[in-house]
């Protein structure tokens, strides 16, 4: 199974389908030929993309000639390479941004207008009209042609690549954005439940798309669609056979606390009809070019009322989440040399494990070594890493919200922190992450409108008193 297929690779087989029906597309709208650009783009060139785009933008003539010119310029983008499309996008960003001057005159007949309220409403719709990039003019024609919304999503993703700190091409990347909110809005989106009978396309782009625990084999895969599993994603009508965000659930007996027992290939399927917990262990963002665009909440909401509906038992909705950033924070609070990371207590547990180093430093060897093959070591480390993590996750902050991107997620959502698991993750990828600890966020209905309150009103984090006693 081709798990591992590039995103670029992927690309170019939806690209090399998208060329075929614009080239139709080109040729019904009988536009003069135009000569072709060469790949990387080079200065010769850019006059002639820079009519083509002019065109567009211009859009003179009737429907069939402005959907054949956008189809012609897409097709001129797709024929580039990496160099030129970067270059593509540094002279949209640059070249047919807004216009200052017509922005300032804009502004100061806004101020002119007074206090009458039909010439002040004409001046603010002027001074809309200015403050709108021609690129973003251009951007839309493409949601007219087949497969053009796809193509703008991905058109993102490859512009988010080479972003960097370049004013424009943020500001190019935010009016994207703005554009693709729009065009996903979450009323236009349907809720599917996949399972194993779905297209082998669909079920293989799933399998490429799983951003948390990589599938392995399509016996991987099926497994995570098993009868005592559920695996629900979000579409768009303009997308149909691409997932934009899925989540995967298992049906279990209490709260799981590890992730290789529950992702098992050899472990029997339970009763779905007796599961009383419904464990989220995997929510992955599809498509690249739709970050910061909030699908997660409504998915999370979505599934959990289909799983009350179909299954009344389930009285436990909870996820088995990573720390992805937390190894990273532990190192860099042994190199700061906090001294607060080991209480006493720990500090004399741990130091007959040492060879004379104290406090951070202490740490800081224990860590690097084989210790998770060290019984003794290990045992001796949870209490440790378990408060470290607590700390991590209640009081480690970027800005006014928690360090760790997954806990502002679900925290944002209506959770609560509801336990951490050591060793609940000893693949190579949850050590090197998080040190194999793993977190239980939970969902209780009757709390999620409350929690998300808090959180956004006071930046107050629910958790339950057993997380909140092991910071001690």
């Amino acid at each position: 199974m081709a798990v591992d297929e590039g995103r670029t690779a992927r690309f170019e087989r939806v690209f090399s389908r998208v060329r075929s029906a614009w080239r139709d597309l080109t040729s019904a709208g009988r536009l003069p030929s135009q000569p072709p650009l060469r790949p990387d783009l080079p200065d010769e060139d850019i006059a002639n993309l820079k009519c083509q785009i002019a065109a567009c933008i211009e859009g003179k003539g009737g429907e069939v000639s402005a959907r054949a010119r956008a189809a012609e310029l897409g097709r001129a983008y797709l024929a580039l390479s990496r160099i030129g499309r970067e270059r593509f996008f540094f002279l949209l960003a640059n070249e047919f941004t807004a216009d200052t001057n017509a922005i300032h005159k804009m502004i100061e007949a806004f101020g002119k207008a007074g206090a009458d309220p039909e010439a002040r409403l004409k001046a603010e719709a002027r001074l809309r009209a200015v403050l709108m990039p021609p690129y973003v003019n251009l951007l839309a024609q493409f949601n007219a042609l087949p497969s053009g919304v796809k193509f703008v999503v991905d058109l993102r993703t490859e512009l988010r690549e080479v972003i960097g700190e370049d004013p424009a091409l943020n500001a190019l990347d935010d009016n994207l954005r703005e554009l693709l909110t729009g065009w996903f809005d979450i009323g236009l989106l349907s809720l599917e439940r996949i399972t194993w009978r779905a297209p082998a396309a669909l079920l293989e782009k799933l399998a490429a798309y799983e951003a948390v625990h990589r599938v392995r084999s399509w016996r991987d895969l099926k497994n995570r669609l098993d009868s005592d599993r559920r695996f629900f994603a979000f579409f768009h009508p303009s997308m149909p056979e691409e997932p934009l965000i899925f989540v995967e659930v298992a049906l279990v007996d209490g709260m799981a606390d590890n992730i290789q027992a529950l992702l098992d290939k050899d472990a029997p399927p339970d009763d779905p009809k007796s599961a009383d917990t419904a464990i989220f262990y995997s929510i992955s963002n599809a498509q690249r070019g739709l970050i910061g665009l909030s699908f997660g909440a409504f998915l999370i909401k979505r599934v959990l009322d289909d799983l009350a509906r179909e299954l009344p038992a389930l009285k436990i909705f909870a996820t088995l989440s990573p720390l992805p950033g937390f190894r990273s924070w532990v190192e860099r609070r042994i190199a700061a040399g906090d001294d607060t990371l080991l209480t006493p207590q720990a500090a004399k547990a741990l130091r007959g494990f040492g060879t004379g180093e104290v406090g951070a430093e202490l740490l800081r060897k224990l860590l690097d070594g084989a210790w998770p093959r060290d019984h003794d070591l290990a045992d001796a480390l949870q209490p440790v890493m378990l408060r470290l993590a607590a700390r991590y996750l209640l009081i480690a902050k970027q800005g006014d919200e928690p360090v760790d991107r997954v806990a502002r997620f679900h925290l944002n959502n209506g959770a609560r922190v509801e336990r951490l698991n050591w060793l609940a993750d000893t693949s190579s990828n949850g050590l090197k992450q998080s040190f194999g600890v793993m977190v239980n966020y939970r969902y209780r209905p009757e709390e999620i409108e409350a929690n998300h309150e808090a959180y956004r009103g006071e930046g107050r984090i629910a958790a339950t008193p057993a997380v909140k006693a092991l910071i001690g």
